[in-house]
């Protein structure tokens, strides 16, 4: 079944524009060209979307707006804003409201594999309950230590952007939310960030500090939530600390260019991410997933596929897919590193 997107804009040239370059995907994708957001609210009322790609600023009702009412009755469709203003509010007014970003103008070819991408990593996830899921995810929770920790460095007069982003590093999932942010196309970087030391730095301190205090990217791991009682979340993060740490070593004993040893270990920082989000919201399920793997003498990933039609890889790919983290970490030295590693601290 083809994709359906909706994309929408207040200035009909740019529309057209969207329409000619996008003819090559006719066969692939059902496209609306909507002028204007009251419109696109009127449209989607009738009509189911996989994707939406808006504007950001328009007269009436804008694309947060649009944004906004789409996922409350559509919790999966996929969030893209397409702008020409590159500015600090832009970044506040966004995060946790949209999956991605494009700066205007984007290319045609920009565009097209940014939205295969994820709708192939869609439907690799398959099931339709864990994609509402995912795409609705505003943050991924923290140890309550380290969100605790974050916090007090952040309400200290003394706080540096070194320790913040030591803090950051060490934990997968602020790791993930704030690379997320740095690495949305409206700041214009024009290169991928895997550093979350780095990724602090240009942010700058202001913008960090109303992020984490104000909108809330980081949240803390309610244990009260975990039904799952052979489940550890501290276990889960220093195993893949582990994992990161030791891939990034044996980059940098292979030589490895720094862009593949950063990758390495954000890839391993990374890579159980999806067991979070199933203990998260699916923990007593989780739990009978490990039973029906020491039942049946199979691997987790095979149990949980049984469960949930499919593995925590499945799940942490497309979260990291639709956060635009996807990119840099498939190449062939990367899962080597990394496989390496996990070899060594497998659970």
């Amino acid at each position: 079944m083809n994709k359906r997107i909706l994309f929408v804009d207040d200035e009909k040239n740019v529309l057209n524009g969207l329409k000619r370059s996008l003819r090559s995907q006719q066969k692939d994708w059902d496209m609306s060209f909507v002028l204007g957001g009251q419109s696109a609210l009127e449209m989607s009322y009738n009509m189911d979307f996989d994707a939406v790609v808006t504007d950001l600023r328009m007269p009436g009702i804008d694309g947060l707006h649009v944004v906004k009412e789409l996922k409350k009755h559509h919790p999966e469709i996929i969030c893209i804003i397409l702008s020409g203003h590159s500015d600090e509010e832009m970044i506040m007014q966004s995060t946790g409201v949209a999956h991605q970003f494009l700066a205007k103008p984007c290319t045609t070819r920009d565009l097209i594999n940014m939205l295969t991408r994820i709708f192939s990593l869609k439907d690799f996830l398959g099931n339709k309950k864990l994609q509402s899921l995912v795409a609705g995810m505003k943050t991924i929770p923290s140890m309550p230590e380290t969100y605790n920790k974050i916090l007090r460095q952040l309400a200290s007069p003394n706080n540096s952007l070194k320790e913040i982003g030591d803090t950051i590093k060490q934990d997968p999932a602020m790791t993930a939310k704030i690379l997320q942010i740095v690495n949305s196309a409206f700041l214009g970087l024009g290169r991928h960030i895997s550093d979350t030391g780095e990724a602090v730095s240009l942010l700058g301190l202001g913008i960090v500090k109303s992020l984490v205090l104000s909108i809330g990217i980081f949240s803390q791991f309610d244990e009260k939530k975990v039904m799952d009682k052979a489940f550890s979340l501290e276990k889960v993060w220093q195993h893949s600390l582990k994992v990161a740490d030791l891939a990034r070593r044996i980059a940098v004993a292979e030589n490895a260019e720094k862009e593949v040893v950063d990758n390495s270990f954000l890839a391993g920082m990374l890579h159980d991410i999806g067991i979070i989000i199933l203990e998260e919201h699916f923990s007593e399920e989780y739990g009978r997933v490990r039973e029906l793997a020491q039942t049946k003498g199979i691997p987790m990933y095979q149990a949980e596929y049984e469960m949930f039609g499919a593995t925590h890889a499945a799940v942490g790919a497309y979260l990291l897919g639709l956060w635009a983290l996807d990119d840099p970490l498939p190449s062939t030295n990367t899962r080597r590193f990394v496989g390496a590693a996990w070899m060594v601290f497998r659970h």
